[in-house]
């Protein structure tokens, strides 16, 4: 089942995505999920984000290729940063480029939305918590990130934490194809199966440091591949079973 999050121009509301076709749900999808009668085309509304998390947390250097192009050792333990809520945008909106950097790279993730909330669960237990996947692009001012030896100014401006099209929710997420492309051209390639901490250990991890909300999302690192983007520039994270997440690159509006 793929869950949408959307606007025909009046109200948000949820749905499922059905082809070219949504059916609204009542409420939210963190309860019971019923549909409605409300049928819309997917060329008359526009997606939004498909949650809203009060946070994101992602992970760094979760792909051994990753940390080899970044000429950084594998973690013991996982290395968890947040992203504020603020950096949300969803699919075909745009990212914007900030004035302040001279660097700005893609990464492209997979997604676990959660479901519940979520304390100190163990591995076994994870996956009653889990509502689905989505895609993430973990876009970061990469000059930055480099400049103040932590993350959180680099990860965090606004627009840049594309997240969409869909929540996926009947998906196994251990071996799935990944990729990412720069205006057409494929840049990252890699397999869900070659995630150092995988999907069941985050989030019990995650969960014995910080309780865990319904649509808080963990963004489970990247592969090797990333690389800068430009204003102009069209980036697309496709992720097996769940769609693509396009977005735009343009400059910031100084007016």
């Amino acid at each position: 089942m793929k869950i949408v999050r959307f606007t025909s121009g009046f109200s948000m509301e949820y749905g499922i995505l059905y082809e070219d076709a949504i059916i609204s749900i009542d409420d939210s999808p963190f309860e019971v999920i019923k549909e409605t009668h409300r049928h819309y085309r997917i060329s008359d509304v526009r997606l939004l984000p498909p949650c809203q998390p009060s946070k994101i947390i992602a992970l760094g250097v979760n792909y051994q290729s990753h940390g080899d192009e970044m000429k950084s050792s594998l973690p013991d333990e996982p290395l968890i940063f947040i992203k504020p809520p603020t950096s949300v945008i969803g699919p075909e909106d745009k990212i914007i480029y900030p004035p302040s950097s001279e660097r700005v790279d893609y990464e492209g993730e997979l997604g676990v939305v959660i479901k519940s909330v979520t304390r100190q669960v163990s591995r076994e237990e994870a996956v009653d918590h889990i509502l689905g996947y989505t895609c993430v692009n973990d876009v970061t001012a990469r000059d930055l990130q480099a400049k103040d030896r932590q993350w959180t100014r680099a990860k965090g401006f606004d627009t840049f934490c594309p997240i969409g099209p869909c929540i996926e929710t009947d998906l196994d997420p251990f071996d799935l194809t990944l990729a990412t492309y720069l205006n057409g051209e494929l840049k990252q390639e890699s397999r869900t199966s070659q995630l150092v901490f995988p999907v069941d250990e985050l989030i019990s991890f995650i969960s014995n440091v910080m309780t865990l909300l319904p649509g808080d999302v963990i963004s489970t690192g990247t592969p090797a591949g990333v690389g800068p983007i430009l204003p102009g520039d069209t980036i697309e994270v496709k992720i097996e079973g769940i769609g693509t997440l396009r977005n735009y690159v343009a400059k910031q509006d100084l007016d």
